[in-house]
């Protein structure tokens, strides 16, 4: 099965109004009668979450961090609400960044930009720079970055 882009529409505020992703049914469930069923579906739920940021793109690029892999966005922990990154919730929150706690890691708080799967925190710390669930290659270099929004061990 393919998971194809998810569809958007971005707003003048930057912020991403999704439609659901579309999956590729497989060809051995495709009908073989005359009426076919249409190849492209509606994948649920439909319950993907707001993401903000500034000049995002649908898979939740943003202007600052628009590589090929950069395709997550992350919960914020003092206001629930999900950016592509932490200079995009400095520009538009109005408010400092708070850390997860690592008693806090088991919530979802990432959120693959390419099929819209929700990852716990340590889910995605555990990933090696991969979605679980579509295998869409993460940046790598995130992890440079992890201090600003998970707590890291004391040295």
């Amino acid at each position: 099965m393919l998971i194809l882009p998810l569809s958007a529409a971005v707003s003048r505020t930057g912020t991403i109004h999704r439609a659901l992703p579309l999956e590729v049914v497989p060809s051995h469930r495709m009908s073989t009668s005359r009426k076919k069923k249409p190849l492209l579906r509606r994948a649920a739920p439909a319950d993907t979450p707001e993401v903000r940021g500034l000049n995002l793109d649908p898979q939740t690029r943003c202007l600052h961090h628009h590589t090929q892999t950069d395709v997550i966005a992350i919960k914020m922990k003092c206001c629930a609400t999900y950016y592509a990154c932490k200079d995009c919730h400095i520009a538009l929150a109005g408010h400092a960044i708070e850390v997860w706690p690592r008693s806090e890691w088991n919530q979802e708080a990432i959120l693959c930009g390419a099929c819209g799967a929700r990852l716990t925190i340590s889910e995605y710390l555990q990933c090696e720079s991969r979605c679980p669930v579509c295998s869409a290659p993460f940046n790598p270099g995130c992890r440079n970055h992890y201090h600003f929004y998970f707590e890291q061990e004391l040295q």
